[in-house]
């Protein structure tokens, strides 16, 4: 079977042997390892993919002793189960549309449980895509129940990820924490530039040579989570403020895939307000 490993422990020799050496005891083959020591914090992150005999619990229970002679922060995936992803979004669809299509090649490893909008827009794609599409109007009077809702969705659905693909509705700081790590949004702009409404208008009106997109994860500081990926793309004065938004829709859908990516194959690590990305 085949495993990823991520852990995060206090920083001290003797670690990546101890975990090498019960995984060489279990008959594992280690296909790839990338680690990272933070100086500053004295904090060691770690992430191995391998092919092991037995299964998870069996793993496990073998690591179990190591994770705690070291103080480990350790999680055990199988990498043969696909995560399970709830796609947020509102009018803008090119996001979405480039999320069903990286899944649809096998690009991206994952399975959409569910699309919820506040909108109607998305769901004639919603039913072309075989997924169950959950129309959810929000206003101030509603927003904690509509929440709710979201909160059995994603028990119901065994969601490990949300995905806000141009969502534009801010989610509350309760779910926010609760789903802490479990959310990712993609910011329509290089933050923290030109931030609120019309950004890419807002860029073109003070000229700038360069647009982007930042895909975070979600925290009770809006637009201020861990970021995960940024991309930026060339403009010059030739264009109009309509070019602007096609190029700015081009990154997000790039950049939004790319991290939704770096996480269901457990590639990002948190650290902090910083993130640790093993590409």
């Amino acid at each position: 079977m085949h495993f990823i490993l991520t852990f995060s422990c206090p920083d001290q020799p003797g670690i990546v042997a101890a975990v090498s050496t019960v995984l060489a005891e279990k008959g594992a083959d280690i296909l790839e390892t990338h680690q990272f020591s933070d100086q500053a914090a004295r904090q060691l992150f770690m992430r191995l993919a391998f092919t092991a005999p037995g299964g998870l619990a069996e793993i496990q229970t073998c690591l179990a002793p190591v994770a705690a002679r070291f103080s480990m922060t350790m999680r055990l995936h199988d990498a043969a189960v696909l995560p399970r992803l709830i796609i947020m979004v509102s009018r803008f669809d090119h996001a979405l549309l480039n999320l069903l299509y990286q899944v649809r090649v096998n690009w991206l490893r994952a399975e959409i449980v569910a699309i919820v909008s506040n909108h109607q827009d998305s769901a004639t794609t919603a039913a072309q895509a075989g997924i169950p599409y959950y129309y959810w109007p929000v206003n101030r009077e509603n927003k904690a129940e509509q929440e709710d809702r979201l909160r059995a969705l994603v028990a119901e659905t065994s969601a490990d990820l949300i995905v806000l693909a141009r969502y534009m509705q801010v989610l509350s700081d309760a779910f926010s924490t609760e789903m802490n790590g479990r959310i990712i949004n993609i910011h329509h702009s290089f933050l923290p530039s030109f931030k609120g409404a019309r950004p890419y208008h807002q860029a073109y009106a003070r000229g700038v040579k360069l647009i982007g997109a930042t895909a975070h994860y979600v925290t009770p500081d809006l637009d201020e989570g861990p970021i995960i990926e940024q991309e930026t793309a060339r403009v010059t004065h030739s264009l109009s403020a309509e070019d602007y938004v096609a190029a700015g829709r081009s990154v997000e859908s790039q950049v939004l895939a790319r991290a939704v990516k770096l996480h269901v194959e457990q590639r990002v690590m948190l650290n902090g307000h910083r993130t640790i990305i093993f590409s």
